[in-house]
């Protein structure tokens, strides 16, 4: 049987967004791009970027931890012991006694039963929340959360509506809209603890006011909160005395405590099935043990040195 010959239009080439993209090309030539100046000296106060010493305004470095010696040496000593990484992934052979370690610690410093440990922030968010929330359920977030918050939501099989910035009422409203139309499973709220872009602080009380109202689950991603806020710098949930009210909290290694990777703090049975379906947690390599012992030895000083947070919030 002659089968007829398909013609394809290569005019619909797939790159060509990438050659029509001239505004960075454009920008570089002014002398005006402020991205990706690659950075010749440790993270401190000042750094060298070309043949210039500049004033580093743009860090998360809150606590100052990242040039620490008792953190470098943690570090240091922990690659002369496991090596330079892990090959493999948390659910196989990628997990070492330091993961068990430090997410034992992590549980103790924020008070709830279990801790799980990802090798990035970004995929914390990205493998918690698009595994809990399924085609019945609904994840209802302030329309200025984190972009992994937003791809999150996009990976899941869960409906997603925003609401207003840090607006509690339009959130009830959305809730309500939500239960109107018959939704019929359940609702996560995730939110930012401390907004990176706005900088000011989730409504925490009036939030979990309704989430308690209508059944509702919260998880806060405190990012940029942990180290910093609350007494023990334990986050927004401390800040507000509200540690019991917050299902699960989110945050990553690579702000106050100086390395890389991210975790979620919450009660066991969450922990439990979140390890077993998070799929960026099943299938990546896991965080490196030179980053795992910077993070226990930091949240040591973090306990130990309260100081440090307080001289943050003096300089601010």
């Amino acid at each position: 049987m002659e089968t007829k010959e398909q013609t394809v239009d290569k005019k619909n080439d797939l790159f060509d967004k990438c050659s029509n993209f001239t505004a960075a090309r454009e920008v570089r030539a002014a002398g005006l791009y402020p991205y990706f100046n690659p950075i010749s000296s440790e993270p401190g106060d000042e750094v060298v970027i070309g043949d210039r010493k500049l004033i580093m305004i743009g860090s998360n470095n809150y606590l100052g931890l990242v040039n620490d010696m008792r953190v470098k040496e943690a570090a240091a000593d922990a690659a002369r012991k496991y090596g330079s990484g892990c090959t493999g992934s948390r659910f196989l052979n990628g997990t070492l006694d330091l993961h068990i370690e430090l997410e034992a610690k992590l549980a103790e410093f924020f008070k709830r039963e279990g801790a799980l440990v990802y090798s990035t922030g970004f995929q914390t968010n990205l493998g918690t929340i698009s595994c809990l929330a399924g085609k019945n359920d609904a994840l209802v977030i302030d329309r200025s959360v984190h972009a992994s918050i937003v791809d999150a939501c996009r990976l899941s099989y869960g409906k997603t509506v925003k609401f207003a910035h840090n607006d509690i009422a339009d959130m009830k409203r959305v809730i309500n809209n939500l239960i109107n139309n018959g939704l019929k499973g359940g609702i996560l709220i995730v939110v930012d603890g401390v907004f990176s872009m706005e900088g000011d602080i989730i409504k925490l009380p009036e939030l979990v006011a309704v989430a308690k109202e209508y059944g509702a689950r919260v998880m806060v991603d405190d990012a940029h909160s942990v180290g910093v806020l609350g007494a023990g710098g334990r986050g927004t949930a401390e800040h507000f005395n509200m540690i019991d009210d917050v299902d699960i909290t989110m945050g990553t290694f690579s702000k106050s405590f100086a390395s890389l990777g991210g975790f979620i703090v919450a009660d066991e049975t969450v922990i439990e099935y979140v390890k077993h379906f998070a799929r960026e947690l099943i299938f990546s390599a896991s965080i490196p043990p030179s980053n795992v012992a910077a993070v226990i030895k930091a949240l040591e000083i973090i306990e130990s040195e309260p100081e440090r947070r307080e001289n943050l919030w003096k300089n601010t």
